[in-house]
């Protein structure tokens, strides 16, 4: 092995990007915005030419979000199926973007609509992956009342991926939103209980409880970033891990 290959050599065989929808939304107040999904898109495409395996789970808030759905008077319920499908729409404008990089991309909703795209279907799912493959999973869990935080956390553990990266919009966790408290902390590492009793809002409880019943290691980075995907799988730049204390 030469000293680049070394150096360009992911730390992860197999991980799961977990994208919020609003890091879709660039600088728009609402919906996609192509430059920041092109821009994404790549970096993903940068870590697949690495020869590491990539599924990604991309949430719908910059289209719709359930809770506030229901928070308007909707049925809890149907306003978190109407979330799921937004994550379709971002996931099928994401497989676009990716083969435009030269990705071969599959999506898999847990929703069947055979029309636009595959069904989850886990052994398929793990087989694109081998074959190089990036494979995203929509529609969440496919049941109301679950984030797709918690998606994230159970398709990659389904997938027996290495870990999970959470792309957000800041480089980390804090103790304090940074972009509103100039001095709030940012952790180099966490533990899962840390993050529960903290009341840290970087993923909900259930996604936590899920990545710590399986030792799934827990990466949280900036998404806008350019080359900050790479970055993290080789071990580079500022991020926060969540794992088991030992």
């Amino acid at each position: 092995m030469t000293d680049h290959e070394a150096q360009t050599k992911p730390h992860y065989r197999r991980v799961l990007l977990k994208i919020s929808g609003e890091a879709l939304m660039g600088k728009r107040d609402y919906g996609l915005d192509t430059e920041t999904v092109a821009a994404i898109a790549q970096d993903v495409a940068d870590v697949v030419a690495t020869r590491a395996e990539v599924c990604l789970v991309i949430g719908g808030g910059n289209i719709f979000r359930g809770i506030s759905g229901a928070a308007g008077g909707m049925d809890r319920a149907q306003a978190d199926y109407i979330g799921m499908l937004a994550t379709v729409m971002n996931a099928l404008a994401m497989q676009s973007a990716l083969e435009k990089c030269g990705v071969p991309t599959r999506v898999q909703s847990a929703i069947p609509m055979a029309a636009v795209c595959e069904p989850y279907i886990r052994r398929r799912a793990e087989r694109h992956m081998e074959k190089g493959r990036v494979v995203i999973f929509a529609a969440g869990t496919g049941n109301p009342f679950f984030t797709t935080d918690t998606a994230a956390a159970l398709r990659a553990t389904e997938m027996k991926c290495d870990a999970l990266l959470k792309g957000t919009q800041v480089d980390g966790v804090y103790s304090a939103d940074p972009r509103k408290v100039a001095d709030a902390e940012r952790y180099q590492e966490l533990s899962y209980l840390e993050v529960l009793s903290r009341d840290l809002t970087v993923m909900d409880a259930a996604a936590i409880s899920i990545a710590r019943e399986n030792d799934l290691p827990i990466i949280v980075f900036n998404i806008r970033a350019p080359g900050a995907f790479a970055a993290v799988m080789r071990g580079e730049g500022k991020f926060t891990r969540i794992v088991e204390q030992h």
